[in-house]
């Protein structure tokens, strides 16, 4: 769905300077528009339906042309499909520009920000607001600051062992049963919240609970980088073994973007927020280029050395 000039508005610190009335007007791509060189009339790749932001050299260049010819490029540049014009820097705004926005109904806003961080500000967040997105169901968590995809048959208990993590304080809530997903770039996937379940766990036999109510707001997270994906497996049920070293190399592919992946057996008795947050600590210090499994072959070569060794010295006094 687009974004408005609204939202633009209210989540990147701009204010209006004209058309409160017209904030309603459509932003349908992420890229912004720098109109350097649309300002000296070549308009071959002008794209209208860029949100136009003018800084320190698009408005001193503004300066040094005449008002007739501010006024024909600013006309030019304002078009139905135009979302706004914004303005940087507090800089002063051309009349001819304003003339030219309420010609067409097009919001001017402005910014005490230099353009690079405006610029840093708005791509970030109608990037994020316009990208693909998926539904995952799943619990998205932050564990150890790592971002954890809990995945699994329904009634396997992967909303219990993340409440489990919650209330031992080493966990906080993203999202319980659906997770919104896009890609950040070609590398990273963000998992939100829907607006619908924020803040909020279903506990078979207790019901829905807040869980920053009921355990603070230090207890949740607004959105967290997708990192890890646990998939809880019933052990009885979906598999006749596991692999007792782990599935090193296994992956799961969200939006073409491909994350680690652990497969971990459910029994009854076993304790899975336990194991969970254990193989998360594995995954960090794997991750920092420690392996506990090296560790454990290097020790086996060791001894396998000295055992054989020790068999050929024995060998040599027969």
């Amino acid at each position: 769905m687009p974004v408005t000039v609204k939202q633009l508005v209210d989540n990147t610190a701009l204010r209006v300077v004209y058309g409160q009335d017209y904030l309603n007007r459509p932003i349908t791509i992420s890229d912004i528009a720098r109109p350097g060189l649309t300002l000296t009339g070549f308009f071959e790749f002008f794209e209208p339906t860029r949100v136009q932001l003018f800084g320190v050299n698009e408005i001193n260049y503004s300066k040094t042309m005449t008002h007739e010819a501010r006024a024909a490029i600013f006309k030019k540049m304002a078009t139905n499909q135009t979302p706004a014009f914004v303005i940087s820097t507090d800089l002063e705004i051309p009349e001819e520009l304003v003339d030219a926005a309420k010609e067409k109904h097009i919001p001017v806003l402005a910014s005490h920000m230099t353009s690079s961080r405006l610029l840093s500000n708005m791509t970030y967040y109608l990037g994020a607001e316009l990208s693909e997105r998926v539904s995952v169901h799943g619990v998205l968590v932050d564990i150890s600051g790592i971002g954890v995809l809990l995945t699994g048959d329904p009634g396997v208990g992967k909303t219990e062992t993340a409440l489990e993590l919650i209330q031992q304080g080493k966990a906080r809530l993203i999202a319980d049963d659906r997770v919104d997903v896009y890609a950040e770039d070609e590398q990273r996937l963000i998992g939100n919240p829907s607006d619908i379940l924020k803040n909020l766990m279903e506990i078979r036999g207790v019901g829905i609970i807040d869980v920053m109510q009921t355990y603070g707001a230090a207890s949740i997270r607004g959105h967290a980088t997708i990192v890890l994906n646990i998939d809880l497996k019933n052990a009885e049920k979906d598999f006749d073994g596991f692999d007792r070293l782990g599935n090193a190399g296994e992956t799961t592919e969200i939006l073409g973007i491909k994350i680690p992946k652990m497969e971990i057996p459910i029994t009854s008795g076993r304790n899975t927020a336990s194991v969970v947050d254990a193989a998360v600590l594995k995954y960090r210090t794997d991750s920092m280029g420690y392996s506990a499994l090296e560790t454990l072959l290097d020790r086996q070569r060791v001894a396998i050395k000295e055992n054989g060794e020790e068999n050929r010295e024995e060998n040599e006094k027969k």
